[in-house]
């Protein structure tokens, strides 16, 4: 053929129509993306929608990135095969039980209240499969679980004897109930859409900013001289970055990909790092000022403010951490660890320059939070801003519109996981109130601990680990929070104690054997074995299972009282002395503090570690000035080169 012959032009191969259909498929995701955030933030500055629109908007955006994105096994599938075929008819399926629900909203709602038409009953079932098949994907198949046997006792209980037994409900009841607020498009929908999803928003927006390399910089800058530095800078970073995740697997996958290898490398056994980075990323659920979407819902179902509850969990929040901390220098103390290469250290005045774009955002949240009392929703809002318009300053790495596309695709995909399993547990509230099994267990809590508070604690601890074992927190928390709370309630506890015991419960259940989901991934990374890792993650954070006891036994510890100047600084004080307990604590558990202790000495830091949670004065004082004597004559002696008895 001559050279410049024309060429026939040929038809694109396989291959490449498959690209062009994936680049077609990623855009119409990021549009809808784009278009969730858009009407997210829309809403906040101008309410535009009333709320039961928005929630059904906020579910159907949230749905339709499950069945877009991830696939039967709950992997993420940004490309168009044929085995997306039944994903697209489920997502066609949340399409259109939103449009029918929307396109007269008024009449809808009126409906459920009264007389549901055989149109809505279709419609319910056809959501409440979608809710149940997209939750079982996202969370896995325990929640799938509970909420169908909730929905088969409502239907079925009239069958079951005594008091477990009720006058059972036809499958329209049923089905109505949970297509209405009081189930799917209830209240734990509405904290997703009012409140959870602008945090994830603004935790997009300071990932996408380098917060990760710029975190585990910082905390390499301040703790990597230390002696052990590198579980240091664990619990530093993942301290930080759990306020912004509110994911603890998230946060051993992100933070432990580099801190995990660092510790093994200065020294620290395999089953001790791995267990370091799932405590500290646990902690990051209860680390105000992000905690976890749970949080958000305990502030719903109080009625407390959130900047209330984050400071209310502010001292129990540092007194873990802090316990961490000391528990990974006693470790370090013991094995005679030392601090990384001065190398590998970054400078610290550098590293707070590159850090100041996103800590002014976080200091924003906390002062319009806390200081300012405005709404959670707008002070979201106003620290996405301070982010922006510090970033623009960054010379290095500007805010650009690859950065808001990236953070509205992370925040709309990351959104699935919270809006299927706020749905799911909507179907469980509905049914558990239908019923009215939800009193029936709080009766029997009450009626196994004899209406004594501290079993009734323990019975509650106990039924919040195990459901969290295999629950998400936030749904973990719903379900123990509508069944369980009302008994201690009864019992006279403050609502935000009781409420918060519960949250931690659900938390810790990520740290603790035999299904510790947190502990499991960091014994991944540190190649350990995973009952070994939970174990020891139980031991370090030993703290976080003794302090919701001291503050509902003295609600004090989180409800400090500023009535009078008197009040304020004796409540601070005994908060101060509070967080002391860790000392002694970390030496109980490790047998060391200088050196190698004996069981007396154990026995007596015990003793100081109890009389320090214990919120009087009185108490605290002597044991504060025991435990800091010990500490001062310990580390002389260690200095000195000397030893002491054991």
């Amino acid at each position: 053929m001559p050279e410049n012959a024309p060429t026939t032009p040929t038809a694109p191969t396989l291959n490449e129509q498959e690209k062009k259909g994936d680049r077609i498929y990623r855009f119409i995701i990021s549009a809808l993306c784009f278009a969730m955030c858009t009407v997210q933030i829309v809403n906040v500055i101008y309410p535009f929608f009333i709320s039961s629109e928005f929630f059904v908007i906020h579910f159907m955006f949230g749905m339709l990135m499950c069945y877009l994105v991830y696939d039967y096994k709950g992997k993420k599938r940004y490309f168009y095969s044929p085995a997306k075929i039944f994903d697209i008819i489920l997502a066609l399926g949340v399409a259109a039980v939103a449009i029918y629900i929307l396109r007269d909203i008024d009449a809808f709602l009126l409906r459920m209240d009264l007389v549901a038409s055989p149109t809505d009953i279709v419609m319910g079932a056809i959501c409440t499969v979608i809710v149940l098949e997209g939750c079982r994907r996202l969370t896995g198949p325990s929640l799938p679980a509970i909420a169908l046997i909730t929905i088969l006792y409502a239907l079925f209980g009239k069958y079951l004897p005594g008091l477990i037994g009720h006058k059972g409900y036809s499958f329209t009841r049923i089905i109505k109930t949970i297509f209405s607020q009081q189930g799917i498009f209830g209240m734990p929908i509405g904290v997703s859409a009012n409140t959870v999803f602008l945090f994830l928003l603004f935790g997009a927006f300071l990932n996408v900013c380098g917060a990760d390399l710029i975190f585990r910089d910082l905390s390499t800058a301040l703790a990597g001289r230390k002696r052990g530095g590198p579980a240091k800078i664990a619990i530093i970073a993942s301290g930080i970055f759990g306020t912004i995740s509110g994911s603890s697997v998230a946060n051993v996958v992100s933070t432990g990909t580099f801190t995990i290898p660092m510790m093994k490398r200065c020294g620290y056994r395999p089953v001790f790092a791995g267990a370091v980075e799932a405590v500290a990323s646990t902690g990051g659920q209860i680390m105000p000022p992000i905690m976890g979407a749970a949080a958000f819902i305990l502030a719903e179902m109080t009625g407390i403010g959130y900047g209330t509850v984050c400071v209310a969990a502010a001292i129990p929040a540092f007194l873990y951490y802090i316990s961490v901390f000391i528990m990974v220098d006693v470790e370090a103390l013991k094995n005679d660890l030392h601090g990384m290469d001065e190398k590998d250290i970054p400078l610290l005045i550098p590293v707070l320059k590159r850090s100041a774009k996103l800590i002014i955002p976080v200091v924003v949240l906390i002062v319009t939070l806390v200081v300012f009392n405005i709404t959670p929703m707008r002070c979201a809002l106003y620290a996405m801003a301070a982010v922006v318009l510090c970033a623009l300053f960054d010379k290095n790495d500007r805010f650009s519109f690859k950065h808001l596309k990236n953070a509205f695709c992370q925040a709309a995909i990351g959104s699935a996981q919270i809006v299927a399993a706020c749905a799911a547990s909507g179907i469980v509230i509905a049914m558990l109130s239908l019923t009215g099994l939800g009193l029936k267990f709080s009766n029997f809590i009450l009626t196994l601990g004899g209406s004594n508070l501290v079993l009734c604690l323990v019975f509650s601890m106990l039924v919040s680990i195990i459901l969290g074992m295999g629950l998400p927190t936030t749904a973990a928390y719903i379900i123990t929070a509508t069944t369980i709370a009302p008994s201690l309630l009864k019992l006279g506890l403050p609502p935000l104690c009781a409420h918060l015991f519960l949250f931690y419960f659900a938390s810790l259940s990520c740290i603790t054997p035999p299904v510790a989901i947190a502990s499991y991934a960091g014994a991944a990374l540190a190649d350990a074995n995973p009952s070994k890792v939970g174990w020891e993650a139980v031991r370090l954070g030993i703290v976080a299972f003794l302090i919701p006891y001291s503050f509902c036994l003295t609600p004090g510890v989180i409800m400090l009282d500023f009535s009078s100047f008197a009040a304020g600084v004796t409540g601070v004080l005994s908060a101060l002395l509070t967080l002391l307990a860790a000392l002694p604590i970390a030496w109980l558990m490790q047998g060391y503090t200088y050196r190698k202790v004996g069981i007396l000495w154990r026995l007596l830091f015990a003793v100081c570690a109890v009389m320090l949670i214990i919120p009087d004065l009185i108490i605290e004082i002597p044991a504060a000035v025991i435990v800091l004597g010990i500490y001062y004559l310990h580390k002389r002696d260690y200095v000195k080169g000397r030893s002491i008895p054991a």
